[in-house]
């Protein structure tokens, strides 16, 4: 028999960023807790509103299944003397377990026949469970702060004020967190503030919903709010630009929504999209609409958790709201129009970016130097890299990115295009953070892209000089994400540079005294930037091995790196590929095995079986193949082209005796296999194709 089970806690409002995490993972730990009791059942369904949190589950069995329990005794062979008689071991195996020895039966084992005592355990009734299982899911949620009210000595995340749980049609006996279980929810705190008593799990989504006025199910609630967002949008010949992570949001701040749009003064317009987009988005959680053009209307769509008799009163309570805060954006904006980026850099000498390595200001020096630098390698605009450098934070002691810190960057573009700096230097005051997470967009101007590769660069040989790399999980400079910024920009914007080149410049734009570690940071980083490789490759489906035989080689140049390493991945897909790779690592094992020094040429003269002559003339035919592709980078076509040397190189080795006593044949052979390797070593070791046994 199987019955369905709803467990609800009723709180004060749930944190709302939190909010999607603490559901599933509620729902998670009811799961667990009921496979670790060792419980039948179906479907499991998390829901989430602001003041509530709650689990159903279908066709869970009304008690455990029966198992039977066995205890191991003595062999039997220990456990009977020559005449049958039990001996004291068995007579003991028996007695603790409350039975006679002729009770106990037999099982085979590995080691051999033993004394057994089986019983049977019956499964206790699942209602006996739940409260624990629903305890202990509550004590695994992740909660970084647990608080505690009244007098009571619970802790949760908010104070809890009921609690639901029904297993089937019956209250389960138990307390959670200090209250009593029961068969009663409540609905929306205006709507509908009063008790509802709840007959089944069946009944709970549609006795909240009517008449409850609350839209429990987290996943339906977050639609309805899409579709009337975008409804609202439509109305005003607009289209709603719906952030995910907004929308999870005002999903978790509402449980009856209503879309409402308001709308703000156009004269806000003239102020940069973004800085009304941040005051709109991060303080009241309104959605902005834009034109077909992407360009933004005067319109917001609000969220409200109340079906209001006079929505025009609500609207207008929100746009009194929003106006003043525009207003700021405006005056900040306004105002810091009239200092220069250039004048403000001043400012920065007292703004401390690491108390061993200075401030800000000397931080966009070294940065400038560095950009100037790499920019001479590339053949961009220098003299755009070294002003860009020397203004790219300046914007952090405006009054706008002090007010709005998510505007960093984009708030130097508009100030740098006020000022008259050229286009390149004002897109790099923003293009400096790409990219600013996995995945995302890299910078699009020249200048932009030096910048970002300058500053990670710097940060990175910094922090790494004064000894403080990340260490587990605890990364305070972000230097993992500065590390996979670097890789991307230097690989996908086909920048061919030596990362071990860029680092040195690093490290000179520091006196020799700030860095502890001046004379190992280089290297140090360089190992730590590359190891970042390994994770980029595993999320393109590439091997580890792939990416180990390219590492093997000590490259520096990530694009560099990168294309051998999608060569080697193309090869490894090939038939021949586990067959050479074998031979390669036959033939690493040989040479490094002999003592002494390979010949570089082989002599033909002394070449005397079929098979090692045949190898001789492929070697040589696919020497001359290849040289030139691997001088124009073609790695792929390279390794490709020696796939047809397998089954050369299988004859060899089934007719040749390398290791011969003849020194000279020896050491001619060994002088082949050494030329053949090289063949491959030009890309990588693709001995490491082979997977370790």
């Amino acid at each position: 028999m199987a019955r369905e089970f709803l467990v609800e806690l009723g709180t004060e409002e749930l944190p709302p960023k939190a909010l999607r995490k603490l559901m599933d993972a509620f729902a998670e730990g009811v799961t667990e807790g009921l496979k670790a009791a060792e419980l039948d059942f179906g479907a499991v369904k998390a829901y989430a509103a602001p003041r509530r949190l709650a689990v159903t589950v279908s066709e869970l069995a009304e008690k455990q299944r029966d198992k039977q329990i066995q205890k191991l005794g003595p062999a039997v062979v220990a456990a009977f003397d020559k005449e049958g008689k039990p001996s004291k071991a068995a007579e003991g195996f028996a007695r603790s377990n409350g039975v006679s020895v002729e009770q106990l039966s037999r099982i085979d084992t590995d080691k051999g026949e033993r004394l057994a005592f089986v019983s049977e355990q019956k499964g206790a009734d699942t209602a006996t469970l739940l409260g624990d299982i629903v305890n202990q899911a509550l004590a695994k949620l992740p909660i970084p702060k647990r608080m505690r009210w009244g007098a009571r000595r619970a802790e949760f995340v908010r104070p809890v004020h009921w609690l639901l749980m029904l297993f089937g049609d019956q209250v389960v006996d138990c307390e959670v967190l200090g209250l009593k279980a029961g068969n009663t929810t409540r609905g929306h705190r205006f709507h509908c503030n009063r008790e509802l008593e709840v007959a089944s799990a069946s009944d709970y989504v549609r006795q909240l919903r009517d008449p409850g006025y609350v839209v429990v199910d987290f996943a339906e609630r977050r639609e309805i709010i899409r579709e009337q967002v975008m409804a609202e949008a439509n109305n005003v010949n607009g289209v709603a630009v719906i952030d995910e992570d907004l929308l999870d949001e005002v999903t978790a701040l509402v449980e009856w929504p209503v879309a409402l749009t308001g709308r703000f003064e156009e004269r806000f317009l003239e102020v940069p999209a973004e800085a009304l987009i941040s005051s709109m988005k991060e303080h009241q959680k309104y959605f902005h609409v834009v034109d077909q053009d992407g360009q933004l209307l005067p319109f917001f769509i609000t969220v409200s958790n109340i079906e209001s008799r006079d929505p025009a009163q609500v609207i207008h309570g929100n746009e009194r709201v929003i106006r003043p805060r525009l207003a700021d954006a405006a005056f900040f904006f306004e105002t810091d129009k009239k200092t220069s980026l250039e004048s403000r850099r001043e400012k920065l000498k007292k703004i401390v970016f690491q108390q061993h390595l200075g401030s800000v200001y000397d931080k966009t020096e070294r940065v400038a130097a560095l950009a100037h630098a790499i920019a001479e390698k590339t053949g961009a605009n220098a003299d755009l890299a070294e002003r860009a450098g020397l203004l790219c934070k300046s914007d952090l002691v405006t009054e706008m990115v002090f007010e709005f810190p998510d505007l960093q960057g984009i708030a130097g573009y508009y100030y740098a295009e006020n000022d008259g700096e050229p286009l390149d230097v004002a897109k790099a005051m923003y293009e400096q953070y790409m990219p600013k997470f996995a995945g995302d967009e890299l910078p699009r101007s020249e200048t932009g892209t030096l910048i970002a590769l300058a500053d990670r660069l710097d940060t990175l040989v910094g922090i790494f000089g004064i000894g403080q790399p990340p260490s587990g999980s605890r990364d305070p400079f972000a230097l993992r994400r500065a590390s996979l910024g670097v890789i991307r920009l230097l690989v996908e914007k086909k920048l061919d540079l030596d990362l071990r080149d860029l680092l040195e410049q690093a490290r000179d734009q520091y006196p020799r005294t700030a860095l502890g570690e001046y004379n190992t940071v280089v290297e140090q980083t360089l190992t730590y930037v590359l190891e970042r490789f390994r994770a980029r490759y595993e999320d393109q489906g590439i091997a580890a091995e792939v990416f180990m035989s390219v590492a093997a080689r000590k490259l520096s140049r990530p694009l560099d790196i990168d294309n051998r390493v999608h060569a080697v991945h193309a090869f490894s897909q090939l038939p021949e590929a586990e067959a050479l790779a074998a031979a390669n690592k036959r033939v690493s094992n040989i040479l490094a095995k002999f003592e002494g020094s390979v010949p570089s040429e082989v002599n033909e003269q002394l070449l005397q079986e079929d098979a090692e002559k045949a190898l001789y003339a492929e070697v040589q035919t696919a020497r001359t193949e290849v040289e030139p592709l691997y001088k124009a980078a073609m790695f792929a076509e390279g390794l490709a082209g020696l796939a047809g040397l397998r089954e050369t190189v299988d004859n060899f080795f089934d007719h040749v005796m390398v290791m011969t006593d003849d020194e000279a044949l020896r050491n001619n052979r060994l002088a082949l296999l050494a030329q053949l390797q090289s063949l491959f070593l030009e890309v990588a070791d693709i001995s490491l194709l082979v997977p370790a046994k």
